[in-house]
């Protein structure tokens, strides 16, 4: 199974009657799942079954669900009001017509404001009907929304797996580095213990020596390379697993940033510093991508 994003667009749109209807899920990361409906006054049956449809197909993101309606375009029914019509032909029948001037005639009534009467249908149509089509569109609406965070998830992916890939590289820098040896610890100590007993005739050598062995034990960088490696291998596994493994990966990233902490204040070499660095710089990337991850 692969990892999927929660990030996510998905649409679904019909036609009930005279009615045009679009159904909207727009998901972004959240902590947890977070489903929020809206939707035109009387559909809030709709609503309540968009939030069951859609919690049972999604593990987290916040999602937003909007349902607009629109009524289709078409020829408006005409009605002739009967009552105006018959008022203004009784106000005719006892108005004497003067000489030269024609009679009303019946285009010239009907133009008349209130006697030609245009309507429109109802913007629901059937309400059963439109409810009926709504809620059949709500599992291919959560399935189109899961599709989306997949393919999301394995852009995302790939993305994770090269950082993950470079943690390795940066890793295995600081590994083979001479400078991270017990060895060159000590040499670089030796030598610091050395200016120092040349600068001052009041140290004791064996003293000094000795804190010297217990920096250098201190500054072995051996147990965070070993553990980045361990890290390395358990973020594969997890995108290997894939599902929801957001919070886990979330989690392993943290550790990631401890490691490279620890490693660049152990380090007392420049260039395994700069190593420590780039690692703390590609540990950053690698925590903004996997809290994308559901």
């Amino acid at each position: 199974m692969a990892i999927a994003s929660m990030t996510g667009f998905a649409r679904e749109a019909g036609a009930t009657g005279a009615t045009l209807w679009a159904l909207e899920a727009k998901s972004v990361n959240g902590r947890s799942l977070d489903v929020r409906p809206r939707t035109p006054p009387g559909f809030d049956a709709v609503a309540e079954e968009a939030r069951r449809v859609l919690s049972q197909a999604l593990a987290r993101g916040q999602v937003q669900l909007s349902l607009t309606l629109q009524r289709a375009a078409g020829a408006p029914k005409v009605r002739v009001n009967r009552e105006v019509l018959q008022s203004v032909l009784d106000a005719l029948a006892d108005l004497r017509v003067p000489d030269g001037v024609a009679p009303a005639s019946l285009d010239g009534l009907l133009s008349l404001r209130g006697v030609v009467e245009l309507e429109e249908g109802d913007a629901t149509g059937d309400p059963a009907a439109l409810e009926a089509d709504l809620r059949a569109a709500l599992p291919r609406l959560a399935d189109a929304l899961v599709a989306a965070r997949r393919d999301e998830g394995a852009a995302l992916e790939a993305v994770i797996e090269g950082h993950l890939a470079t943690i390795a590289d940066l890793v295995a820098q600081a590994e083979a580095h001479p400078g991270r040896s017990a060895e060159a610890i000590r040499a670089r100590l030796a030598a610091q213990v050395e200016a120092l007993m040349e600068a001052s005739t009041g140290l004791d050598p064996a003293r000094l020596h000795q804190e010297a062995a217990l920096i250098a034990t201190r500054a072995d960088i051996r147990e965070e390379l070993d553990r980045l490696v361990a890290h390395v291998a358990q973020a594969r596994a997890l995108l290997a697993e894939g599902g929801a493994v957001g919070r886990r990966l979330d989690f392993l990233a943290q550790e990631f940033g401890r490691e490279a902490n620890t490693l660049c204040a152990k380090a007392n070499d420049v260039a395994l510093s700069q190593i420590g660095l780039s690692l703390k710089h590609v540990v950053d990337q690698l925590r903004e991508q996997v809290q994308n991850v559901e």
